[in-house]
């Protein structure tokens, strides 16, 4: 599942195909920009912001793409056959002398002027695997509705960006309280505690191909995707529920045992989603 490491990984494998080289080839396979032709430009790079990807060309163009649940970005050498995906799934393709990055199920997809990167970006929170990243500013963010529930708060890349579905979970179990946890129920301890901690996931995991927040050899994850396997501390049943506004929701694990705070409340009114527009990605 792409999240803030995934996207990292992917922004780098870009960067080292494409950057420094003209397009031999540039094939947009959507509508809005069927009859763009960048070929013969340079790409300059591509740098990460948050969960989005930001591929800059020569003359001042940036394609801004989001991996979202399904896409995916290949590389492929000369004569190297794809395997990303049927060629339906294609949204986009950049080709030099000797590669070929391939954007699969790309649900975002947005050639902008380099100069208007702000417009796309400029609304998320501090990137923790970013070189803006500040603890303190993603702290007051996520304090500054202390009724909303921990696990939404830390899915709302306005407050940080990086964290997705799966370290949502793991964060809380690691904090030892349910992603249902009004965020201003948090004890302060914990509270100065998780900035630093998400950070350290992301940037331990961003160099690894298979993402770990456990340390226990054989299994990889605490809580996410284990359900109803028992809880690696306790023994506990993981539990799983979905966290959203009904048109998001997301799967979310934790330990009954080891996670205070609540559970899911079934059809309860949850009133401080009133406040939130939904573009939290």
């Amino acid at each position: 599942m792409p999240e803030g490491d995934t996207v990292w990984q992917a922004a780098r494998r870009l960067h080292e195909a494409l950057a420094g080289k003209s397009l031999t080839r540039s094939d947009f396979r959507v509508p809005q920009y069927a009859t763009v032709d960048l070929t013969g430009r340079a790409v300059l790079n591509t740098v990460p912001r948050g969960k989005h990807l930001l591929t800059r060309f020569e003359g001042g163009l940036t394609l801004h793409t989001h991996l979202r649940m399904e896409g995916s970005w290949k590389v492929y050498g000369a004569g190297e056959r794809w395997r990303g995906g049927p060629a339906h799934q294609i949204r986009v393709i950049l080709g030099t002398a000797d590669r070929a990055a391939v954007g699969y199920r790309l649900q975002l997809l947005e050639l902008l002027r380099t100069a208007e990167e702000e417009g796309a970006v400029g609304h998320l929170g501090p990137d923790l695997l970013g070189p803006d990243w500040d603890p303190d500013r993603a702290l007051a963010n996520l304090l500054a509705d202390p009724v909303r529930p921990l696990g939404e708060a830390l899915l709302d890349q306005r407050n940080l960006a990086g964290v997705g579905n799966v370290y949502k979970s793991e964060l809380c179990f690691l904090l030892g309280v349910t992603p249902w946890l009004p965020v201003g129920a948090l004890p302060a301890d914990r509270a100065r505690k998780l900035p630093a901690l998400a950070r350290k996931l992301l940037e331990t995991n961003r160099d690894r191909p298979v993402r770990q927040t456990t340390g226990l050899r054989g299994h990889d994850l605490f809580v996410y995707g284990r359900a109803p396997r028992p809880c690696l501390r306790c023994g506990t049943s993981v539990r799983v529920a979905d966290q959203g506004d009904g048109s998001q929701d997301r799967p979310t694990y934790w330990c009954p045992a080891c996670q205070a705070g609540p559970a899911p409340a079934m059809g309860a009114p949850q009133r401080w989603r009133e406040r939130y527009p939904r573009r939290i990605d």
